[in-house]
């Protein structure tokens, strides 16, 4: 949304907003001349020619209520995203249940080296680009598509990437069936001149050849056949990938990543699918993708305490979460700590088992509360569910619910050369920050 506002503004138009919560996001915005409202503000809705809203907006939120009363038109992001996408001859979007806002920051970061000039929305800060968007002055608009409430099936695009398709959104889409049938779908609108850059070490993406009439091109570590895929794979002591990168059998480029993780790997492969696509040079490729350092909460450095580091990451998924402790594992640290704040109640019901096994790979386990997000507690579930879960796997962990005490709690437990990791996707991010002080 915060995307969608400074373009709008760059464009001549004069843009409000609001938000429940004040973030960087919204300082920012302030910042930069858009008035926004922490809260509701009933004036600047009815001043407005348009009301664009996101997916997490109820239908009884009070701006869009005014809207209505007022006869303001109003839309949702994802149609008003439709409308941007047609304003490119090329609109490149990065779709998956896990690893879009990398593999946008990562193709951006590709295409900007080049000097292809591109417009760009990705779903975090990239210190590249200043944000979370760029304004380019090319036919290139590369961004970040969420299957959220089926918003992807509104865009446009005439490439894409899909990364995988994973069991996730349920309290929209009910049914792992249903989460299939919406990327079935979006690789459907795929323009036939473009590329589909998708995932051979998924058998649901390797089906979607069949629902697409652009070109069908794979990437994966496990399957050998796929058109790009990584060979002699090693490690630093950041944990941070080097490898070869091959192209249909054929040494196509070594890549030196300086992000953690071998869920990195397949995402840079998925980057250079589309850049191979889009002639993006070699050079551009290797230089981008080594001097870049991730995207905001992707496994962040935040500092470092009594001689012990401190990282923030945005996984809230069972496969995100695991994905993130391999990646830890490669790393050189004496014990590992977690501070996890589940989202949403839904999620976490959901997938209970999941995350107690996930969590269970770090050495020190602590919980926050349940991030309630877009829901209300109805008390079916709650984190210490995830710690009877943990328990009985065998490991120890604990639910503490106020940020203040698991400050406390890590100053008075880590050691040197430990590493703590805050993960979620909600105000768990605020502890390390306050660790650091």
């Amino acid at each position: 949304m915060s995307a969608i506002a400074e373009t709008l503004k760059a464009w001549g138009h004069e843009v409000t907003g609001s938000d429940l919560n004040q973030s960087d996001l919204t300082d920012k915005l302030i910042k930069d001349g858009i008035d926004v409202t922490i809260g509701h503000n009933e004036e600047n809705v009815k001043k407005a020619d348009l009301v664009i809203y996101n997916a997490a907006i109820p239908e009884d939120d009070a701006d869009l209520v005014v809207a209505k009363i007022n006869n303001i038109p109003t839309i949702g992001r994802g149609k008003f995203v439709s409308f941007l996408t047609k304003k490119y001859d090329e609109a490149i979007c990065v779709s998956g249940t896990h690893g879009k806002t990398t593999t946008t920051s990562m193709i951006s970061c590709c295409f900007i080296e080049a000097n292809y000039d591109p417009s760009i929305e990705v779903g975090a800060v990239l210190k590249e680009i200043g944000g979370n968007y760029r304004i380019g002055h090319s036919e290139y608009f590369i961004l970040e598509s969420c299957e959220y409430k089926g918003n992807f099936l509104n865009f446009n695009p005439n490439s894409s990437v899909i990364l995988n398709i994973d069991n996730d959104h349920l309290d929209y889409y009910k049914t792992f069936e249903n989460v299939v049938k919406a990327f079935d779908t979006f690789a459907g609108l795929i323009d036939e001149k473009g590329v589909l850059v998708t995932n051979a070490d998924d058998e649901n993406c390797l089906k979607l050849k069949e629902l697409t009439k652009a070109k069908f091109v794979t990437f994966g570590i496990n399957n050998k056949s796929a058109d790009f895929t990584a060979e002699n794979i090693v490690f630093d002591d950041n944990g941070f990938p080097e490898f070869d990168c091959l192209k249909n059998g054929e040494k196509y480029v070594h890549i030196k990543l300086s992000v953690a993780g071998n869920h990195n790997v397949l995402n840079s492969l998925a980057c250079i699918g589309i850049c191979d696509f889009y002639k993006v040079p070699k050079e551009a490729i290797e230089k981008a993708l080594k001097s870049f350092t991730g995207a905001s909460r992707r496994l962040e450095y935040k500092g470092s305490f009594n001689d012990a580091t401190i990282f923030d990451d945005y996984a809230h998924h069972p496969t995100e979460i695991m994905a993130t402790a391999n990646a830890v594992k490669n790393k050189k640290y004496n014990e590992s700590w977690v501070v996890f704040q589940p989202h949403t109640f839904s999620r976490t019901k959901e997938h209970l088992l999941d995350f107690a096994k996930s969590l269970s790979n770090f050495d020190n386990i602590i919980l926050t509360d349940i991030y309630a997000a877009r829901e209300k507690d109805t008390g079916e579930i709650s984190s210490n569910d995830i710690v009877r879960e943990i328990e009985k796997i065998g490991k120890k962990a604990i639910n503490i619910s106020s940020f203040e005490k698991i400050v406390k709690y890590l100053k008075e437990n880590v050691k040197p050369k430990d590493i703590v990791i805050t993960l979620g996707a909600g105000s768990v991010t605020n502890i390390g920050p306050m660790l650091l002080k």
